[in-house]
């Protein structure tokens, strides 16, 4: 396969995966903005949505506060964000329109039929009160879209690398959105366990459509330990960093196994990070800091997604 043709079709995995967990982040951001305003404990959930989506540089240069409007409309719809749903889904349909005949028809209809839809939503789509609708829409034209490469691609390396793009950006993601908790300062009447802290550990599951999967593993109420648990070193659950890393180290042994057994740095890489994901405990990874875990895989994920590129990509 041409790494042009690899490049474009893996870019747009991660461009549609990266559409729907922004809109999973902006969720997280909302219901824990809500909770906090219902329990009569505003917080800075706004400015943590902005940090765990990596965009709070961009943000500040064009704005002077995080509000609800502001932080929305920044994350879901500014051309200027790079990183914006709207963005997200322009660059993926750019990169889709390259490699046209690489793609499904069911692929090719899932992502443009998205990309027109998306343009004819009016402002009023964005308002705090009713951005739910919008994404919940985004979220479900993604999952059309996996479902669409899913079963009607051939299972080649055109296939390798559309899912490896899916999984790159999803482990990424899942650890930004288990961190938007730890970005968000409780009040100092508000301790650890209190009603706060227990609805923004609800309000994470419920963002990653994992609450009763939680329950059905568990069989107890929320425990902070249990959610970082559940979310980093369970396979079982399908979006975890594990199950993530379990399917990258096998899509790329099987692209290396396709180029002849050539093996390079993003093998290692990804293989190191799994096993540590494999034999990990959460105890240690509490004890030494989640927020400190989260970020060292976060940065170490995106070296991973350099090393495949230098590899595969150029």
């Amino acid at each position: 396969m041409l790494s042009r043709t690899a490049d474009s079709l893996y870019w747009v995995a991660r461009y549609m995966e990266r559409a729907e967990n922004l809109a999973r982040i902006l969720q997280v951001g909302h219901r824990m903005a809500s909770l906090a305003g219902s329990l009569g404990n505003p917080s800075n959930e706004w400015s943590s949505t902005l940090v765990a989506a990596g965009c709070e540089p961009g943000f500040l240069a064009k704005h002077k506060a995080a509000t609800a409007a502001t932080v929305i409309d920044y994350l879901a719809r500014d051309p200027e964000n790079p990183s914006s749903v709207l963005s997200c889904l322009e660059t993926a349909r750019r990169n889709a329109r390259a490699v046209r005949t690489a793609l499904t028809v069911d692929m090719w209809s899932a992502l443009n039929d998205t990309w027109l839809k998306i343009r004819s939503f009016g402002s009023e789509s964005f308002e705090p009160a009713r951005v739910g609708d919008f994404l919940d829409w985004v979220k479900e034209r993604s999952q059309l879209f996996t479902g669409a490469y899913e079963t009607t691609m051939l299972r080649n390396d055109a296939y390798h690398f559309t899912r490896l793009g899916t999984f790159v950006e999803r482990a990424d993601n899942t650890a930004r959105i288990l961190d938007v908790k730890y970005h968000v300062l409780l009040p100092q009447h508000e301790g650890v366990g209190g009603a706060l802290d227990y609805y923004q550990w609800q309000a994470i599951l419920a963002s990653v459509s994992a609450l009763r999967s939680y329950h059905w593993v568990y069989h107890e109420r929320l425990n902070p330990r249990l959610v970082a648990e559940f979310m980093i070193l369970r396979d079982e659950m399908p979006r975890s960093l594990l199950a993530c890393f379990e399917q990258i180290t096998a899509l790329l042994d099987l692209i290396a196994n396709a180029d002849g057994g050539k093996r390079g740095e993003c093998h290692r890489l990804a293989g190191e990070i799994h096993a540590r994901l494999r034999y990990g405990q959460i105890r240690q990874i509490m004890n030494s800091g989640l927020h400190e875990f989260l970020t060292e895989f976060i940065e170490r994920s995106g070296v991973l997604g350099n090393a495949i590129g230098s590899q595969y990509l150029i």
